[in-house]
């Protein structure tokens, strides 16, 4: 194990949520020594997550259910970032939004009409509400002409029931039935980690990637030259990850292991 006084002395921190914070509604352990740890030392700290379906308020508002207080300024979303993509690509424009409250509100707040006919875009987020409907009038728009945006592309993710299918898994349908690639704006795209990174206003020689996943947060903060830490509090083993040709810097079984007065 490298010494974690290296990712102590950092001080820009980027962290997952689903799987380093929490499953489902229940806080993991050490979660609240480590923000209590990082608001003492003035760390500057990001939740940055792939979960489109609530909004900074949602999550600032679950965070105090658990008892966790933390600024709406903290969160940053891969929907904003869905919106944020879109809004430079084509401001205006129009979308038909699979997708919960977090994603419609995010597109909304940057100008992105909803349409249902004729859309510039088929975005794609989690939702409850997915459906053989909504899987046959996203088909039907994008083979008019449509293009296809997902906000993450996490194949599945943490829950309180176990492991369940996450936007890759829902958009894989609509990929196989149209032939189209969805361009997927959550991590790891870089877009969203250097918006992260412009958030914290830290440089990435001074910031760290927290995750529990390989395939989002790990290879995230690797292609964007973070120190990273790997959770085992979520969907990743020390098995599972062996089989990733890039490794985390750090592997520790929760946050809790990275305040100083706990032990690795």
């Amino acid at each position: 194990m490298r010494d974690l006084s290296v990712i102590q002395n950092k001080q820009g921190f980027i962290c997952d949520m689903d799987g380093v914070v929490y499953h489902g509604n229940i806080l993991l352990p050490g979660v609240s020594d480590f923000l209590n740890w990082l608001k003492s030392e003035k760390k500057d700290f990001l939740f940055l997550t792939n979960a489109s379906g609530r909004t900074p308020q949602d999550l600032k508002d679950k965070l105090a259910r658990m008892g966790l207080d933390v600024e709406e300024k903290h969160f940053y979303t891969s929907a904003q970032a869905t919106a944020k993509f879109l809004d430079a690509q084509s401001p205006q424009c129009t979308a038909y939004v699979i997708g919960d409250p977090g994603l419609l509100n995010a597109l909304f707040e940057v100008g992105v009409r909803f349409d249902d006919v004729n859309p510039d875009y088929v975005v794609v987020g989690e939702t409850s509400a997915y459906n053989y409907a909504v899987i046959l009038k996203a088909v039907e728009l994008i083979n008019k002409g449509a293009k296809l945006i997902a906000t993450n592309s996490d194949l599945t993710g943490p829950s309180e029931q176990g492991i369940i299918p996450a936007c890759r898994a829902l958009i894989a349908p609509i990929e196989l039935a149209t032939g189209r690639q969805a361009y997927y704006i959550g991590k790891p795209n870089p877009l969203m980690m250097r918006t992260g990174l412009k958030r914290l206003g830290v440089h990435s020689e001074d910031a760290v990637m927290i995750g529990d996943r390989m395939d989002t947060d790990i290879i995230a903060g690797v292609e964007t030259g973070l120190e990273t830490v790997l959770v085992l509090s979520g969907v990743s083993t020390r098995e599972n990850i062996k089989r990733f040709s890039y490794q985390p810097h750090y592997i520790v079984n929760g946050v809790g292991d990275l305040v100083p007065s706990k032990k690795a």
